[in-house]
C-alpha cells in the first residue's frame, strides 16, 4: 500500500505559475512502469494523464497539452514528486491527483491521491 498526498493547489490568473507537491509514504520503485505521475479530472470530463517520471528521472512522459509548459520532477529522498505548471490557462482548471505506478501503455496507475485543485482564472 501507499498513501500519496496532494498539496500546492489553488486560485491563479492565466498566464501564472502552480507548483503541486506529492508526499509518498514510502519510496516507490517499479518495474517497467512509470513510478510516479499526474493526472487530472475537469469537471464534466474523464480523468486524463498529464506527466510521468520513473525512478531516476531521466525518463518522462508528458500530454502533449502539456509539453513545454508542465514539468515533472521527483526527489527520491523525500519521498515527493513535483508538477511545475507554467502559463497556466483557464482549460487547466482540474482536480489534480498524483499517482504511483503508472503502466506504460494502458497509463492505468496503481496508487491515487485525495487530488487538490486548480482553478485557472481567464
Amino acid at each position: 500500500q501507499v498513501q500519496l498526498v496532494e498539496s500546492g493547489g489553488g486560485l491563479v490568473q492565466a498566464g501564472g505559475s502552480l507548483r503541486l507537491s506529492c508526499a509518498a509514504s514510502r519510496r516507490i520503485i517499479t518495474t517497467g512502469r512509470y513510478d510516479m505521475g499526474w493526472f487530472r479530472q475537469a469537471p464534466g470530463k474523464e480523468r486524463e494523464f498529464v506527466a510521468a517520471i520513473t525512478w531516476s528521472g531521466v525518463t518522462t512522459r508528458y500530454a502533449d497539452s502539456v509539453k513545454g509548459l508542465f514539468t515533472i520532477s521527483r526527489d527520491n529522498g523525500k519521498k515527493m514528486v513535483y508538477l511545475q505548471m507554467n502559463s497556466l490557462k483557464p482549460e487547466d482548471t482540474a482536480v489534480y491527483y498524483c499517482a504511483s505506478g503508472v503502466d506504460k501503455t494502458s497509463m492505468r496507475a496503481e496508487y491515487w491521491g485525495q487530488g487538490t485543485q486548480v482553478t485557472v482564472s481567464p
